[in-house]
């Protein structure tokens, strides 16, 4: 306890100054000399007041009552033998700053300092005791509860934007979580069943198992730069790119596309979405669907941009296997971020609906 710190760092040296205001409470003295027994009961005065008033700058409301209580007794009992004693009644103006609530606060302070001067009166004290008493209790209690609670507020703000902070590192985290997934889960895919076509053409059609091995260097090539781009929170690449990419993927299955994509203009942050959205449908349909084609159809429709990827696989009768993924997850994620709606169902194959706001953009 000794060793400190006996206040906390926030608040500064400033304490320490403070206590130099005792030099009122041995002003006294001065100019007459004590009694040995008013010596010891001073010195005994200063070495129970001091930890108290340090230890005021640690407690909190309740808590902090007892103190309050100890020095506003400690300037009762010295108030008929030394005018100083005010000093007690202004430390425990100022140690009001300890009770959150400034209401009751500020009605500690009152009571204090009408105690004092009930004191005054009864006791017949000079206006030397009653003057410094009000005059500098009043404003220092006030100014030490209106600092203190600036202190809070400011304190509760960092908490705040340490809390947003937070929150944002963990919406980033799955923000990369998502785009992790669907990245390599579409392209690993992809690059699974191009392997497996290099394999087949090995034999009878060296050059098509060429090509097909060229294609899996470009596309592993193209999976570490958007990777990359994921990561730096960029999307460079837009639906149409997308949906060339997913040709291409359903194609090396043997799965025929259909597109149907209205002309207009989308703002980034939907593109983005219906992209991603579209990546984890074909993921989904090399995956498990087992479907020989698929549709895609993009349109405007009462302010709202609608998007329909439907597939005609056999493999999938649930949404179970579905579920049990990070992809659909992700992807509803998504869309509620927007605003939007999803809807999932299982029909002759799986088909996705996604409606987001076009007016909910910047």
């Amino acid at each position: 306890m000794l060793a400190g710190p006996w206040v906390p760092p926030a608040v500064g040296k400033a304490p320490y100054l403070w206590l130099l205001s005792l030099n009122f409470f041995v002003w006294k003295y001065f100019y007459i000399r004590p009694t040995a027994l008013e010596l010891a009961l001073l010195a005994l005065t200063v070495i129970v007041f001091v930890p108290m008033y340090f230890s005021s700058y640690w407690l909190r409301n309740r808590r902090l009552v007892p103190v309050l209580l100890a020095t506003f007794a400690l300037g009762v009992a010295w108030a008929p033998f030394n005018f100083g004693a005010c000093t007690f009644f202004i430390f425990g103006a100022a140690m009001c700053a300890g009770i959150e609530n400034r209401r009751y606060a500020y009605a500690t302070i009152a009571a204090i300092l009408s105690g004092a001067a009930l004191i005054a009166l009864v006791v017949d004290l000079p206006l030397s005791f009653l003057m410094p008493t009000l005059a500098v209790g009043v404003p220092v209690g006030i100014a030490s509860v209106m600092d203190a609670t600036l202190k809070r507020k400011h304190w509760q703000l960092l908490r705040k934007q340490e809390e947003v902070e937070h929150l944002a590192r963990i919406a980033e985290r799955e923000r990369i979580s998502r785009d992790m997934h669907d990245l390599l889960g579409h392209t690993l895919s992809l690059i699974t069943l191009k392997a497996e076509l290099a394999g087949r053409l090995l034999d009878r059609d060296p050059e098509g198992s060429r090509r097909e091995i060229r294609d899996i260097e470009t596309n592993a090539r193209q999976a570490l730069a958007e990777v990359r781009s994921a990561v730096s929170g960029y999307r460079q690449t837009g639906f149409a790119h997308e949906l060339a990419q997913a040709r291409a993927a359903l194609a090396a299955a043997n799965v025929t596309l259909d597109a149907n994509i209205e002309p207009l203009t989308m703002p980034a942050t939907a593109e983005s979405v219906l992209s991603l959205s579209l990546r984890e449908a074909v993921t989904n349909i090399l995956r498990h669907a087992d479907a020989k084609r698929c549709e895609v159809n993009v349109t405007l429709k009462d302010g709202l941009l609608v998007c329909h990827i439907r597939d005609d696989g056999s493999k999938l009768d649930s949404l179970q296997a579905l579920e049990q993924g990070n992809g659909l997850r992700g992807m509803q994620e998504r869309v509620a971020s927007l605003g939007g709606q999803l809807r999932v169902e299982v029909v002759r194959g799986l088909s996705l609906e996604l409606r987001l706001p076009m007016g909910g953009f910047a």
